[in-house]
């Protein structure tokens, strides 16, 4: 992933690089600035994608085997989750729906043989056929198939695969926030885009490196 073109996205005259990441909200539930379709998008779909991150970075808690893979999966869930909740006050303020991935999905994965592919999740706006399966918009999510060999993977072997999934759910993040600093125009969405996309990229080059150590 070209992290190129998601620096370009923004210049010294765009409000991403005025302010720091999240900065720009004086209270929880009124954002100041105005905002557009896109950034309405971008909430939305990513709302979802971390929390996927988040689930894989519990399973990794419980089933990973390398303390590095452990502490990674720590250092995503805690940068993750308070970015949830400032894009969920953004919604929330601006009357949009709010989107969900529930939470206890990987407790509830279907044993082998069961066919309900999609049990425990609540679909978002990109959320786009019946069964669940995430849109186009949200590149990189894994799919319940990918959810449920984690889940019953453990040790090396969850080790390889964690890295494996986390590398590619962390490129779809990139592209989204590509997008988001191309097209949106609310500022703290900006802010978090840049973020996002420099923060992951760095984390990509770290899980390449530990794959190459397991």
């Amino acid at each position: 992933m070209a992290i190129g073109a998601v620096l370009t996205g923004c210049g010294p005259g765009d409000p991403a690089t005025k302010q720091e990441f999240g900065a720009a909200s004086p209270t929880a539930t009124a954002p100041a600035g105005k905002h557009n379709a896109q950034d309405v998008a971008f909430a939305q779909g990513m709302i979802p994608h971390h929390e996927q991150a988040v689930v894989m970075s519990e399973l990794a808690a419980a089933r990973a085997s390398s303390p590095q893979v452990k502490a990674l999966a720590g250092r995503i869930e805690k940068a993750q989750e308070p970015e949830i909740a400032e894009m969920t006050a953004w919604l929330k303020a601006w009357g949009e729906p709010v989107p969900s991935l529930e939470r206890d999905m990987a407790p509830h994965m279907e044993e082998p043989g069961e066919h309900s592919p999609h049990h425990g999740m609540t679909p978002g706006p990109h959320m786009t056929s019946p069964d669940m399966t995430p849109g186009p918009h949200m590149p990189g999510m894994m799919d319940q198939h990918d959810m449920d060999r984690m889940r019953r993977a453990s040790g090396a072997g969850f080790d390889r695969m964690f890295l494996q999934m986390m590398i590619r759910h962390h490129a779809g993040a990139i592209e989204m926030a590509e997008v988001e600093l191309h097209k949106g125009l609310y500022p703290p969405a900006r802010a978090m885009a840049a973020h996002i996309a420099t923060s992951q990229a760095a984390e990509i080059k770290q899980m390449r490196v530990m794959l190459k150590n397991l």
